[in-house]
């Protein structure tokens, strides 16, 4: 049976065959037309109820609304089917999320809310001369068939200023008191600028939060695909690209006070610090650890290697960059003609975290509490080194500089100026490609982490004396 692409064309066609008696199994519903038309023209889904004894639940009615939008053809089979149970002996059948039918209403309506939040947030105007008047013209992609489920919002957001919004279903105008529709159009219809752009690029860059960047999250609400209309969008890549730089300039003047700085002696240099470090009872991990493993190496030193914290090996030996890491972070160095003996190296944390027996020692991750406790050595420690370049192996170390917001996998390899060095970098910690599931993939990241190794010897060339 033929039905339209709104609903008040399936109320017309449900409402006859609800009267009719026709079950959903013998109704084969297809689309006449390709053509979005007003929502609000519509009457209720409600009337499709033959005689004045029968009425339909609100929230069905809710739903119907929007999973009309859905751009799927089976919405028109789905809530005829539901529908017809609603009205056939399971009135409360939409409290039944398990219900296949009410799972996959709801599904529909859940994609149809996040296309309409979508196109709230991504719609720009651009502003343009119609006949000696001031107009707003936007072009957008939703989707869905939203738009006249969405235009409500905007002649609510906008009700003083002239309108247009564009797509390829369906365009809205808003002429300053009602709203009409029509035919879609391409992207090319649409104007490519203003002189408004600037501006709210401007705007864009001075409210970027980069502690706070999350590019995981940012590709799940801005999706690539609206980015051509958003003028902020050209200037994501730099802005993502910088965020590490820029959050250790915002972090540096204000770090967290560290619990360590009470054991602090007088002195600052390394013999003192690595003596007072001993006796460190700022967190619990000196309980459980065989002993307090600081840094090793000369002062001042070009290059500084931050880990995350002692293995087992380096906690009985009290030494950082004993075990296999160490093993294998020295055999990279090598390769890259970095010299162990000429580079200061240490770790965020001073003491061994672990589970398990004492037989059989197992690895425990610091948190961020044990990390603050034990800035105060790391920050001694580069006062006292000075190193003119910074290597943070893995993301705890990183995060002891840049806070809990950084993330290795987007920033790996780097370089960056900062407050503790001239030239600051974060890569994976060697551990980590030991825990690799295959082969391929160590010996791919490892490829990575001599790319990174090579690059700091690059870097140091190219740092003024």
């Amino acid at each position: 049976m033929d039905v339209g692409q709104d609903l008040g064309s399936f109320r017309s066609v449900a409402r006859g065959l609800l009267a009719r008696g026709v079950p959903p199994e013998q109704v084969l519903f297809e689309e006449a037309r390709r053509r979005q038309a007003s929502l609000l023209e519509t009457e209720s889904v409600a009337d499709v109820a033959p005689g004045p004894s029968l009425s339909v639940p609100s929230a069905f009615l809710e739903l119907a609304e929007r999973v009309a939008c859905h751009r799927s053809p089976e919405r028109w089979a789905l809530l005829y089917r539901v529908l017809w149970r609603l009205t056939h002996g399971e009135r409360r059948l939409l409290e039944v999320v398990s219900d296949a039918d009410v799972y996959r209403l709801t599904s529909l309506e859940k994609a149809v809310q996040r296309d309409a939040h979508k196109m709230k947030a991504f719609v720009r105007f651009r502003r343009v001369e119609r006949e000696g008047q001031e107009h707003f013209v936007a072009w957008h992609r939703p989707d869905h068939l939203i738009v006249p489920y969405v235009a409500p919002f905007f002649a609510r957001r906008f009700p003083s200023m002239r309108w247009s919004i564009l797509t390829p279903d369906a365009c809205v105008h808003w002429d300053l008191e009602r709203l009409t529709f029509g035919e879609g159009v391409p992207r090319s219809e649409a104007p490519e600028g203003d002189a408004l752009e600037e501006l709210w690029s401007a705007y864009y860059v001075s409210t970027f939060n980069p502690a706070r960047l999350n590019v995981r999250a940012m590709r799940a609400e801005m999706p690539k695909k609206h980015w051509a209309t958003l003028p902020e969008a050209r200037l994501i890549p730099e802005l993502v690209r910088k965020a590490p730089e820029r959050t250790a300039s915002m972090v540096a003047p204000r770090l967290e006070p560290s619990e360590a700085s009470r054991f602090l002696p007088a002195s600052r240099e390394l013999p003192a610090l690595a003596a007072a470090a001993r006796g460190c009872r700022a967190c619990p991990l000196h309980e459980r650890a065989s002993q307090t493993v600081f840094g090793e190496g000369p002062a001042p030193a070009e290059v500084m290697l931050v880990g995350e914290q002692p293995g087992d090996t380096e906690d009985r030996e009290g030494r950082p960059f004993l075990g296999p890491a160490g093993q294998l972070l020295d055999e990279v160095l090598e390769r890259v003609g970095l010299r162990r003996e000429a580079l200061y190296v240490t770790n965020a944390v001073k003491h061994f975290g672990w589970t398990g027996e004492e037989k059989q020692r197992l690895h425990a991750k610091p948190g961020r509490r044990e990390v603050l406790a034990c800035k105060a050595w790391l920050e001694a420690e580069v006062a006292a080194v000075r190193p003119r370049m910074i290597v943070c192996l893995g993301a705890t170390a990183a995060q002891a500089f840049l806070g809990p917001g950084f993330r290795i996998n987007l920033s790996r390899g780097q370089v960056f100026e900062t407050p503790w060095a001239k030239a600051w970098m974060a890569t994976f910690h060697p551990s980590a490609l030991l825990r690799m599931p295959d082969e391929r993939s160590r010996a791919e990241a490892r490829a990575h982490f001599e790319e990174d190794l090579r690059r700091v010897v690059d870097t140091l060339r190219a740092l003024p004396a």
